[in-house]
């Protein structure tokens, strides 16, 4: 392929393969724990950490990493003292978030807000060799999570008061659950930017959930279309010369509309055939 013969590219199709397997390994459990919103407030909150690192003239990687981690600390400790009202965990946080990114984006130098914006977006194709190795520690490291803790969080996804009837530290595993994702999209918003990486981690998990009948089968589903997107969303960017993260949203979007327009027709067959029978 000819496009294989830039070296971003080459980076990019590297980071695509890796966000492929981190999204939905997260995404499906936040769906099925209905904290879809998690992933959109958390990406919100790391615009304050991106505005403080260009306004203390730091790694705002670094900035990010701290203050969305504190961000998914405080999430949990919001659900516990409103547990009643979930939601309101997320209207706090995002509204906090957002508020302290604009104040120190009129705070920073021009050229730093500036920078700020582009963190909106993202672009996988500016991708450095640096951030293609922190995200292939993440995948890697989420991928040893996964495989330990598969069965503890299924139990604590579905039940939670089973979960802590079986003695799992249910506030515990929770918590560290939300500082993974945390984590996840910090070093992913610079490649998939703010407003779009909650659908990428959101739309496979969610097509998954849709074709799969059992929870790996789900798990599996999501990853492959995870890959389908990324790499085909990245493909035709290149080609249509179109922004790469919505290009990747777009394909995400049409192959779940897929998806459910096959099982919709599947279902009027399997209904159509029952009625002859």
């Amino acid at each position: 392929m000819a496009l294989l013969s830039y070296e971003f590219m080459r980076r990019a199709f590297l980071a695509a393969i890796f966000i492929a397997g981190i999204a939905p390994m997260v995404g499906v459990f936040l769906v099925i724990r209905r904290q879809s919103l998690m992933a959109d407030t958390l990406s919100h909150v790391s615009l304050a950490g991106v505005a403080l690192g260009f306004f203390l003239n730091l790694n705002p990687t670094g900035t990010t990493l701290l203050v969305v981690i504190a961000a998914a600390i405080m999430m949990e400790y919001l659900q516990n003292m409103y547990s009643s009202y979930s939601e309101i965990s997320i209207a706090i946080l995002m509204a906090a978030g957002l508020a302290v990114a604009l104040v120190l984006m009129s705070l920073a130098p021009g050229s730093s807000a500036v920078s700020i914006q582009s963190y909106l977006f993202g672009s996988i194709v500016t991708i450095t060799w640096s951030q293609v190795i922190f995200l292939g520690i993440l995948f890697v490291l989420i991928g040893v999570l996964f495989a330990l803790f598969k069965r503890p969080m299924y139990v604590l996804t579905f039940d939670e008061d089973t979960a802590a009837v079986d003695g799992l530290p249910v506030r515990l595993m929770s918590m560290i659950f939300n500082v993974v994702t945390g984590v996840a999209i910090a070093i992913m918003i610079p490649i998939a930017g703010a407003l779009l990486i909650s659908a990428i981690m959101v739309l496979p998990a969610a097509i998954g959930i849709r074709a799969g009948k059992s929870f790996n089968i789900v798990i599996l589903i999501s990853i492959v279309v995870g890959f389908i997107g990324m790499i085909g969303g990245l493909t035709g960017s290149y080609y249509l010369d179109t922004p790469p993260g919505a290009t990747i949203t777009l394909g995400f979007i049409i192959l779940f509309l897929l998806v459910n327009i096959v099982r919709k027709i599947r279902m009027l067959l399997q209904r159509s055939q029952q009625q002859k029978s």
